[in-house]
């Protein structure tokens, strides 16, 4: 027959049986199904510590895909750790220490280093993106217990005491919400004593808007996805990985209920046959708290009829882009989608969809108890409504602060942050997370609002908050934002991919070329496909106008 491959054998990988046995008992007896790739790959990943070149194989026998199809999922996703066969697994234990802005200010690079040199022969240490306790910065976490206001003694304590499990918060569970109203406008929605245009019409005089970044009218929403024609599906993007964003998570740590209520009554409204609720994988102890509740829920039959699903993230912060988190639902990778269509119209599975971020359905029950005049009453400078500001940084009282929307940051920081820290001087502020840009304190009178910063190139997003003082870089700030995208972008398309990674060869010169980086931003904003890499340059753009002291030009 001559040289080359023995006919008998295919091409390829071959799959151990023993690989296949392991791998068929840790699915059991759950579906095979291409949405539950990213699923069954935590499931790998929880048992072994890692996702090894056999199991990856196995698991693609096991679910009728192509091994690269199995291999560029699980290879997008940061908390994957996909080992070759040339390669040795990482160790059973694993410390990250968060590396974004707050925690950067407050010390993680000296808390990374000190780490590495005590402990980085026994344990693998490595920096991670933001894991949404800002307010509690630096952060570290050993497996999935989080060390807040980490220093040296935590964290070896954390390792030496084997302080591995995930952090489970006290919250107000299902008995006590029942007993305090808890479900009642749910259960008028299914009695029909309550009608989903009524409900709409509540939302749209509230003037209520999406709370996770874009600020799109509810009520609004809702009635766009009711227009088309069904079945319909619901997506919850739960996945904050905007830095210095941590709302969505208090308030589920604190009154889980208030949350899926919402959420039952959004899918209520627009006849939403499932529910999936798209948990960052940084929350393991909230997800432990879903489970239980979710299921005590529908036990009681007040879902009727809705499945709600509950998945995990693995990683990427592009995912909380709308698209890219629908993508990563159905077990792919999450690279943002081309629009239109947009996901009302073709979403999850090619269904109309209905996406709303955690804080959004969190309020939906207040609205209807107390009435829309209870949130449009509040507001200050002409603005309606209350905002959650997730705020950190130099000040001295850091978390989530329900405060009127339009106020000003001078007037957050001073009324409801118990203003600067000691020793520290207001100095800047970032309005909206990494990517709303920042600004100097001499412009923290504009109101914070929807609509209020864009004309000076900066925007809300999602309500977080940095205060920066007299001892922070601004040149510095941006720099640690520009790493932060260049790590997470999708890797799609080439303004933001390779964008991001000039920008920051560029930023981290000791002279910054002016020209070329106004030119490099301009590209990015103009050709990314989603926000992130359209985004990505804004604190740079804001460093070069309001922080010329920062830095040097050439």
């Amino acid at each position: 027959m001559g040289g080359g491959q023995s006919p008998f054998f295919p091409k390829g990988r071959q799959v151990e049986p023993e690989a296949l046995k392991e791998v068929g008992a840790l699915l059991g007896e759950s579906p095979r199904r291409r949405d539950l790739l990213i699923e069954h790959l935590h499931l790998i990943q929880d048992h072994y510590g890692h996702l090894s070149a056999r199991h990856l194989a196995a698991l693609a026998a096991e679910m009728g895909l192509a091994q690269t199809e199995v291999y560029e999922v699980a290879t997008f996703y940061a908390h994957f750790d996909v080992v070759r066969e040339d390669e040795t697994p990482p160790p059973p234990l694993t410390v990250r220490v968060c590396d974004s802005l707050t925690c950067e200010m407050m010390g993680a690079k000296d808390l990374l280093a000190g780490l590495q040199e005590k402990l980085g022969d026994k344990i693998r240490i490595l920096p991670a993106p933001c894991m949404g306790r800002c307010e509690t910065a630096p952060v570290a976490e050993a497996g999935h217990y989080h060390i807040n206001a980490a220093d040296m003694d935590k964290v070896t304590a954390a390792v030496e005491n084997g302080q591995i499990q995930p952090d489970n918060p006290a919250y107000t569970n299902f008995d006590a919400y029942v007993a305090d109203g808890g479900y009642a406008l749910l259960k008028d929605c299914h009695e029909a004593k309550r009608q989903p245009d009524e409900l709409i019409e509540i939302l749209g005089a509230s003037g209520l808007r999406g709370l996770g970044g874009a600020g799109f009218p509810t009520g609004q929403k809702w009635k766009i996805v009711r227009g088309y024609k069904g079945p319909r599906l619901m997506a919850v993007n739960a996945d904050e990985g905007e830095p210095g964003t941590f709302k969505d998570r208090v308030y589920l740590e604190t009154d889980p209920h208030r949350f899926l209520e919402g959420m039952l009554i959004a899918a209520w409204a627009v006849e939403a046959e499932e529910i999936y609720i798209y948990l960052r994988d940084e929350y393991p102890g909230l997800r432990d708290v879903l489970l239980v509740e979710i299921a005590k829920v529908e036990a009681a039959g007040l879902a009727e009829g809705t499945a709600i699903h509950l998945r995990r993230g693995a990683g990427a912060y592009i995912c909380g882009e709308e698209s890219a988190m629908i993508e990563s639902i159905e077990g792919k990778r999450g690279l943002p989608r081309h629009r239109p269509p947009y996901v009302a119209e073709v979403g999850l599975f090619g269904r109309p969809t209905l996406v709303q971020n955690v804080e959004t359905v969190y309020w939906i029950r207040d609205l209807v108890d107390r009435g829309p005049d209870w949130f449009s009453s509040e507001g200050r400078n002409g603005r309606q409504g209350l905002r959650s500001f997730s705020v950190s940084g130099r000040i001295n009282e850091p978390g989530v602060k329900l405060a009127p929307a339009g106020i000003t940051a001078r007037e957050l920081i001073d009324e409801f942050c118990g203003g600067m820290a000691d020793g520290h001087a207001f100095k800047g502020y970032l309005p909206g997370g990494a990517s709303g840009g920042i600004l100097p304190a001499s412009m923290a009178d504009i109101p914070l609002d929807f609509g209020t910063l864009e004309e000076h190139g900066c925007f809300i997003g999602s309500a977080a908050v940095m205060v920066l003082s007299d001892q922070d870089s601004a040149r510095d700030a941006a720099l640690n934002l520009m790493r932060f995208f260049e790590d997470e972008s999708c890797g799609q398309c080439t303004p933001c991919r390779v964008g991001t990674e000039k920008a920051v060869k560029l930023m981290a010169e000791k002279e910054w070329d002016e020209a070329l980086l106004q030119e490099l931003s301009q590209a990015m904003s103009d050709a990314s496909i989603c926000g992130l890499g359209q985004a990505a340059a804004n604190p740079l753009k804001m460093v070069l106008a309001h922080f010329p002291d920062d830095i040097i030009c050439k």
